[in-house]
């Protein structure tokens, strides 16, 4: 019987898969070390699970430029941005808004039913035609991965923003 079902899963049920089909499939009470040791002799083996990919190390592409020192003396040397979730009866949208830390005002904003990298490019892209920045205003952002994408990097460098990115991990980086 065991043969026969590790034929029909073509080769590819191991003994936790064929000890279940037994057990549960045909009501045969047998423990699954047996079925492994028969497995064995028979010269039956399933084939192994799939390599798990670690996930890579954060790469930092950028650094913390601002280190919690938000206060600034005049407009336009520092904007701040994050995204916002505000579930609502249709589902849940997402706002990124980018603040100047000077006058605490909201300099580019997006709306979006999905947080991806366009929508903080959407709300980068208003924040440069309202406010049309000096070439070394530091931008600053978390860690999440609509800010660290290539397409926004690339946005922040080509605008002559100064791209930067708080510590991982700390909800009170952008206050």
């Amino acid at each position: 019987m065991i043969t026969e079902i590790h034929a029909r899963s073509r080769g590819t049920y191991g003994a936790p898969r064929v000890h279940a089909e037994l057990r549960l499939g045909m009501g045969i009470m047998v423990s699954r070390k047996t079925v492994a040791k028969l497995m064995r002799a028979a010269g039956l083996a399933g084939i192994p699970r799939r390599q798990t990919r670690k996930n890579p190390k954060i790469e930092v592409r950028s650094e913390d430029l601002v280190n919690r020192n938000f206060l600034r003396t005049q407009a336009n040397l520092l904007w701040v941005c994050d995204i916002t979730e505000h579930p609502t009866r249709e589902g849940k949208l997402y706002r990124c808004a980018v603040l100047d830390a000077f006058s605490r005002k909201i300099v580019g904003w997006s709306i979006d039913n999905s947080q991806n990298t366009t929508l903080v490019v959407n709300a980068l892209e208003m924040a440069i035609s309202n406010r049309n920045p000096d070439p070394g205003t530091v931008f600053h952002s978390d860690h999440g991965v609509q800010f660290t994408s290539w397409t926004f990097t690339n946005r922040v460098k080509a605008a002559g923003l100064m791209p930067s990115l708080g510590t991982v991990g700390d909800g009170y980086d952008n206050d």
